[in-house]
């Protein structure tokens, strides 16, 4: 468990360029559905940065599902949102609780994690990094190489993500 935040006056950390730290989380249980969009043998991930635990990290694009909408459904729809790129669904790679802490706040998510794809002829031309748009906020999405992600060499979130991904690939 990362130590609590110190009270003490001190200078905030600052993200990397171009990542900019998001809102604490909500303080109630959040239903997600994230997209594990891969491509050429990586996973879109965006790119976040905890300005308390001083920590880049990485978690595939999704969003909330709405009142009377299937996980499945929202997926796509947050997909379509944030990057104006229609996908396919390929797998539902489970469900999983997720207790976490960002910004020094506890957060709690019920997790639906899809295994996805561009949709034909939505395929990106390459593998540069992505501008996605979540309401008035811009944020980065990197392709992290799938073996890197299942390796442990990027922090990916939530918990346990690559471990799954890994079981999902190795069953092919």
């Amino acid at each position: 468990m990362p130590p609590e935040p110190r009270d003490e006056p001190s200078q905030q950390p600052t993200p990397p360029p171009g990542v900019e730290p998001g809102p604490p989380p909500p303080q109630h249980i959040r239903v997600l559905a994230l997209a594990l969009l891969l491509w050429r043998d990586h996973l879109l991930c965006a790119e976040g940065y905890d300005t308390v635990k001083q920590q880049t990290f990485y978690r595939p694009l999704g969003g909330g599902v709405e009142f009377g909408e299937y996980a499945e459904e929202a997926v796509a729809r947050e997909l379509l949102e944030e990057l104006s790129m229609p996908i396919e669904v390929l797998a539902c790679l489970g469900t999983n609780e997720n207790l976490f802490t960002y910004q020094g706040k506890q957060g709690h998510e019920i997790v639906y994690e899809y295994v996805c794809k561009p949709a034909s002829g939505a395929e990106p031309e390459n593998l540069e990094p992505l501008v996605a748009i979540e309401g008035d906020a811009r944020f980065i999405s990197r392709w992290l190489p799938i073996a890197e992600v299942i390796a442990g060499t990027h922090r990916v979130y939530p918990d346990g993500l690559a471990e799954r991904l890994g079981a999902w690939v190795r069953a092919l």
